[in-house]
């Protein structure tokens, strides 16, 4: 037998899919154009339509972390992995922003 390959992408057949509704769509425009802050909370949610602007590795999808700083059209994202920090530079299309209590409250 020949050794399975392992590929940037590999084991992400149901990680990476997209619901049914959302397929072939191109996200809003606000995406794109959407402004982080330095210690702005954010997910990591990969886009699987965008693997090459930036796409993080798999491992990071679903995490939380927070806006360090900005590279280009990218961000510097900061995430624990286990007791580790990770620095990672991913760009608004595969990020999502969190809201605090306060903010939905109205405060």
């Amino acid at each position: 037998m020949v050794k399975a390959p392992r590929g940037y992408r590999n084991r992400t057949r149901r990680l990476l899919r997209k619901p049914v509704r959302e397929k072939g769509s191109i996200p809003r425009l606000s995406t794109y154009l959407r402004e982080y802050r330095v210690g702005d909370k954010v997910a990591i949610i990969i886009n699987p339509s965008f693997p090459d602007w930036g796409m993080p590795h798999r491992r990071f999808h679903g995490l939380t972390g927070t806006v360090v700083g900005k590279r280009g059209e990218a961000y510097e994202v900061e995430v624990y992995l286990g007791r580790k920090r990770k620095t990672l530079f991913v760009p608004p299309v595969h990020l999502k922003p969190l809201s605090t209590a306060a903010e939905r409250r109205g405060s």
